[in-house]
């Protein structure tokens, strides 16, 4: 009995598939807008906030305040998009979000008060949910849930770029054209750039969604156990959320603060700029890491570490002492817990509660997140204030131990629960 042997594909085949493969288009796609919302949105106030103070004569507190305001809006009506994205799909709600990202800049663009200015960061916080991360991961496990971990690691690499390209691009634009004309140059980046490519890249699903044709394509699902439900899942929604919600504190706290904490080592100030963008880079290494090598790591082990990071960091700063070794070392340390912490962000929740109902898992979660993101940055500041800088990095120090603690009782809680090794499935 002749067994006829399947035809193999060639090289050129494979690429050919990959390239045309509904997933790869909308990984793609939405690395570049994942770019550009973040860029123009969230971390818009890093290359514009001082330009903004010094030509309105409003106070530092207003100025930023915006941000933490958006955050808060994007905490407010975070379940309800998450539900919304399970009903209609990330093609409708992230076209939705790039408008009102356009709409909300230009707004930011012709304010001449303060109250005009937070009002219009009540519209860009809301388009932030619509745009960022959380909306992305939803629309990309609706597309492909084999295929979801893989698919938000790879968007995640586009992402951490955000900052590293506009950044600069927003400098040169405010120096040569100012900084409203600047805003506006970001709206008709999300109007005209990512509003098209939500449309077109999130069009359709693939034909196959569980399985995938090529290697470009393929990554064996680490994490395929049964999915938890009733009281199980409701103790797992609560543990992780108090991962990371106290993982927030630090990195929202981080992310305003990281100049003066790496300033108080010892380094100088104008150094302390330069080395904080290394944060960038071993974000992305980070990322980059994971994606090669950790496709057989179970999302929990992978939460373990890289929310045990965050104290290391700490730790190496507190007791690193003065100078150059202690600074660096946070720095890429907790780069490179920021850089996962994203992607575990997505992971886990995936990995115990499946694709269903996905978008509003992660909006529920996004509540405590965004929450914590818009409250730490002040938090920071008046105990470093009141009390200095190393009782401020200590309490944040003693934020991300706690952190571990819940992760490490999530862990142990799954796996007597489910009796899963958290190993490769």
């Amino acid at each position: 009995m002749h067994i006829e042997k399947p035809a193999s594909i060639s090289p050129g085949g494979r690429w050919r598939s990959a390239l045309t493969d509904p997933v790869n288009t909308a990984i793609v796609a939405l690395g570049f807008t994942q770019i550009i919302a973040w860029g123009t949105t969230l971390y818009a106030l890093g290359v514009l906030g001082k330009p903004i103070a010094h030509d309105t004569g409003w106070s530092q507190s207003i100025v930023y305040g915006g941000l933490t305001i958006g955050l808060l809006a994007s905490g407010a009506v975070s379940m309800p998009v998450g539900r919304w994205l399970d009903r209609r799909g990330g093609r409708e709600v992230m076209c939705v979000g790039s408008l009102l990202a356009a709409a909300g800049l230009a707004m930011l663009a012709h304010v001449q008060s303060p109250s005009a200015y937070l009002a219009a960061w009540v519209v860009v916080g809301v388009a932030m949910r619509l745009t960022l991360y959380d909306a992305a991961f939803a629309a990309l496990v609706q597309l492909a849930p084999a295929r979801g971990r893989r698919a938000i690691s790879l968007v995640t690499l586009f992402g951490g770029l955000a900052s590293t390209l506009l950044w600069p691009a927003g400098a040169a634009l405010e120096f040569l054209y100012g900084w409203r004309n600047t805003l506006l140059a970001f709206a008709a980046l999300n109007a005209l750039v990512c509003l098209p490519l939500h449309y077109f890249a999130l069009r359709r699903r693939p034909a196959l969604d569980d399985a995938p044709a090529t290697p470009i394509q393929s990554a064996a699902a680490p994490d395929a156990t049964p999915h938890l439900a009733g009281s199980q899942r409701t103790w797992a929604m609560v543990l992780f959320s108090i991962v990371m919600a106290a993982s927030a504190i630090v990195t929202g706290a981080m992310a305003a603060h990281l100049v003066p904490v790496l300033a108080a080592t010892g380094i100088d100030p104008r150094a302390a700029v330069g080395l904080a963008s290394v944060k960038g880079v071993a974000q992305t290494l980070a990322r980059l890491v994971d994606l090669v090598f950790g496709r057989n790591l179970h999302a929990i082990e992978l939460g373990r570490l890289t929310i045990l990071l965050l104290p290391l960091a700490f730790v190496a700063l507190i007791f690193g002492g003065v100078g150059w070794v202690a600074a660096v070392v946070f720095v890429v340390l907790f780069g490179a817990a920021n850089g996962l912490a994203t992607i575990v962000r997505g992971a886990v929740p995936l990995t115990l509660f499946g694709p269903a109902g996905y978008g509003e898992v992660l909006g529920k979660l996004a509540v405590p997140i965004l929450i914590m993101n818009a409250s730490a940055p002040a938090a920071f500041a008046i105990i470093a204030e009141n009390q200095g800088m190393p009782t401020a990095i200590a309490a944040t120090t003693g934020v991300a131990m706690l952190a571990v603690a819940a992760m490490e009782t999530m862990a142990f809680w799954y796996r007597r629960t489910q009796r899963h090794p958290l190993t490769s499935a």
